[in-house]
């Protein structure tokens, strides 16, 4: 980790790319959109190294994302790290769990942590350890799903809105079920976290609107074509041409271009830094 100790400046930033066609590409058209619209907040956002990604999977999100190399990767599961270390996204990956990192204090400058967190029973010691790997004034960037996931699902609304009640807790259950969920909290509970991580919101924003999220929801069920293709072959998607994803761009292009700020989003965007 020396040698890039020494990096300190953000790489220099490149032409806007349409992240929407690069994800919807290479992954089932719903996962893509919400990835592409992740993808552009951080073009926005200095960057300085070292970097570590707490929980980077595959590495396809970072790999597509940045125009550099991240320094370090983590995630507990071998397969998906296999991938990350092929992808040429990390100069370097490790397995291990958030809340037991292989690195000293104040070994990174920025932690970032991409739609990850939610998925952790204790975030709170995740969090801790993030802020013992970060320097006094670094950066600790993440996106999670909010308050208002579940209260935006459209099926569950269907069914409240003709009095089956316990249908539509039965969805929402359902469906945080099958998106691993563990957390889908409000800022206030986020600030708490990260208050007693030594950590400081400078910023957050809803985002994801409920138009965008019922394109996701629903997705997971028309989405099954990609599951099959995935089984058989390792892709998400049969033929990544234009003639057969123009529908689904359409579709999803007016949600990757809406406003980042989304009062009543489905999930949120924090960036926060370590208290010197």
């Amino acid at each position: 980790m020396e040698s890039n100790k020494k990096q300190k400046n953000s790489p220099t930033k490149t032409k806007r790319k349409d992240f929407l066609r690069i994800q919807i590409r290479e992954l089932p058209y719903f996962r893509g959109l919400l990835r592409a619209v992740e993808a552009k907040f951080y073009q926005d956002i200095p960057i300085e190294r070292p970097v570590l990604d707490l929980g980077c999977g595959d590495g396809h999100f970072a790999s597509r994302t940045f125009d550099f190399p991240i320094d370090a990767g983590i995630d507990p599961w071998v397969g998906p790290l296999k991938e990350a270390s092929q992808s040429g996204a990390y100069l370097q990956t490790f397995r291990c769990i958030g809340s037991e990192m292989p690195f000293s204090d104040g070994s990174f400058q920025t932690v970032i942590s991409n739609s990850v967190l939610e998925h952790i029973p204790d975030v709170d010691a995740v969090i801790i350890e993030a802020g013992r790997v970060l320097r006094p004034g670094g950066t600790f960037l993440f996106c999670v799903p909010n308050h208002q996931f579940l209260g935006n699902l459209s099926v569950s609304a269907f069914f409240d809105k003709i009095h089956l009640h316990f249908a539509a807790d039965w969805y929402r259950r359902f469906f945080n079920t099958i998106s691993r969920h563990h957390h889908c909290d409000s800022p206030q509970i986020w600030q708490e976290r990260l208050e007693k991580a030594n950590f400081e919101i400078e910023r957050y924003w809803h985002y994801f609107s409920p138009g965008a999220f019922h394109t996701l929801e629903w997705g997971h069920y028309f989405g099954l074509p990609s599951l099959i293709c995935h089984f058989l072959t390792r892709k998400w998607i049969w033929f990544p041409y234009h003639w057969n994803l123009w529908l689904v761009e359409k579709i999803c292009r007016k949600y990757y271009d809406e406003d980042a700020n989304q009062e009543f989003g489905s999930y949120t965007f924090y960036i926060s830094r370590k208290k010197g």
